[in-house]
């Protein structure tokens, strides 16, 4: 491959990162709206599925080529909002191989999140891409209805998210009444404006990933075509069906190839990951 390709193929894979880890947290996150389809409040789960020590590592595959990584992991934190305890999320995403020579990517997105409610009170990115970099730091007030962002203050109502706190939120919610073909929209705040994303869930299914073969959840987010994404393209994504509701696979077809995410390591888990083989 050519050194104009390599680069092309870096330039697709940093925006398929940002896309593909935005979808994933959001389509994992509308399972906290399950319960909407009869307009009542989804119920919380007694104890939360995760705990502090958890951490989850995926790689992204432009065809044969492994061209980035991404690891999410939750910690303690002294820090308290309101004078109530919080859980630290962090997630990161970079480039790897030789995607990372021509096209280097380095993003950090954190949220502190109410270890009661799991809703967010402080999200931080702070992104580098190439010669990009770019920074945000959001306050959630739930009281007041506010968001307070670098480029303003934006109002909101109900539940609205940032990424990493709307994947934590989800997993912790009881998604036994799902039906396939249930539509769902779910509110998350990005840059400057609280935006929706439509998901449909496809019923159940079995998938491969390096960590094995798992009974999973199937969901098709809705994605908008434009520089990556093709007038058809769909995007699909297998969570664990268990107490763990993990991301393991996702996957979407591109304007040139696809992009595909796999779970490749998880420590730190409260409940045991059980795949039907390895």
């Amino acid at each position: 491959m050519t050194v104009n390709g390599f680069r092309q193929l870096a330039f697709m894979l940093r925006l398929c990162n940002r896309y593909i880890g935005k979808y994933t947290m959001l389509c994992l996150a509308m399972l906290s709206l399950a319960g909407y389809a009869n307009a009542q409040e989804p119920v919380k789960l007694a104890e939360p599925t995760f705990k502090a020590g958890e951490e989850l590592n995926y790689r992204l595959k432009y065809g044969w080529f492994t061209g980035a990584e991404a690891h999410l992991r939750v910690a303690d934190t002294d820090t308290k909002f309101e004078g109530k305890p919080a859980w630290h999320i962090i997630a990161d995403g970079n480039t790897a191989g030789t995607f990372d020579v021509f096209y280097k990517v380095r993003n950090r997105y954190e949220s502190f999140i109410d270890r009661n409610t799991l809703l967010p009170y402080l999200y931080t990115e702070d992104r580098h891409e190439a010669k990009y970099k770019h920074k945000d730091h959001v306050v959630f007030d739930h009281q007041t209805g506010k968001i307070t962002a670098n480029s303003g203050v934006y109002p909101f109502s109900g539940k609205v998210f940032d990424f990493p706190s709307a994947y934590y939120f989800a997993r912790c919610l009881d998604v036994s009444k799902l039906k396939i073909g249930d539509k769902f929209d779910l509110h998350y705040f990005l840059e400057d404006a609280v935006q929706t994303l439509t998901i449909t869930y496809l019923g159940k299914d079995k998938v491969d990933c390096p960590l094995g073969t798992f009974n999973c959840l199937k969901f098709n987010p809705t994605i908008i075509p434009g520089k990556i994404f093709r007038k058809n393209s769909k995007l699909y994504l297998w969570v664990t069906d268990d107490n763990n509701r993990i991301p393991v696979k996702a996957h979407v077809e591109l304007v040139v190839g696809s992009v595909t995410m796999e779970l490749t390591n998880a420590k730190g888990l409260k409940y045991p990951l059980n795949p039907l083989k390895k």
